[in-house]
């Protein structure tokens, strides 16, 4: 289908007088995709089965733990590359500044220009379509009869469908 939006007013926060422009941000339906979400689409591409495809990605991410904890970047060709980045606390001599100044490490990924998204992109595969969620949301509410009650058969489950109104 695509990747729906939502309008959001936002003001320039260094004008106290600034008028609110509308932003489109990304919206994420339903649940997180886990790991055996992804090794089912895997295996109906493949001859693997999916007890062997969710043991690669399993031995994978612990295999990239250890090379990122041994202090190397983990560049995986046309996918992206797997790096450290720390925060931490200046000090004024040398010799004061220690591994006690790292206050925490983030695990960072910068994808690949093969993956990176293009919304200029015109090939099928690579195009990626937006659509206005609210303008869905309040097309199907008029075409379903204006149903006053706000009840839009949904079983209430979170299930991440388009019967429940992500924006409120």
């Amino acid at each position: 289908m695509g990747v729906p939006f939502k309008k959001i007013p936002r003001k320039d926060p260094r004008k106290e007088d600034a008028v609110a422009k509308f932003y489109p941000q990304l919206v994420t339906l339903g649940d997180n995709a886990d790991l055996e979400d992804v090794a089912y689409v895997m295996k109906e591409k493949s001859s693997l089965t999916l007890g062997d495809i969710k043991s690669v990605i399993t031995n994978f991410v612990e295999a990239l733990i250890d090379k990122l904890y041994g202090g190397q970047s983990v560049n995986i060709k046309d996918f992206g590359v797997f790096s450290l980045s720390a925060r931490t606390v200046g000090v004024e001599k040398k010799e004061d500044c220690t591994a006690k100044n790292i206050k925490a490490v983030k695990i960072n990924f910068r994808p690949s220009t093969t993956i990176r998204p293009d919304v200029t992109a015109t090939r099928a595969g690579q195009k990626i379509d937006f659509y206005d969620l609210e303008a869905l949301v309040n097309k199907d509410e008029s075409s379903s009869g204006g149903n006053s009650s706000g009840d839009q058969g949904g079983s209430g489950s979170g299930g991440g469908g388009l019967d429940e109104n992500p924006l409120g």
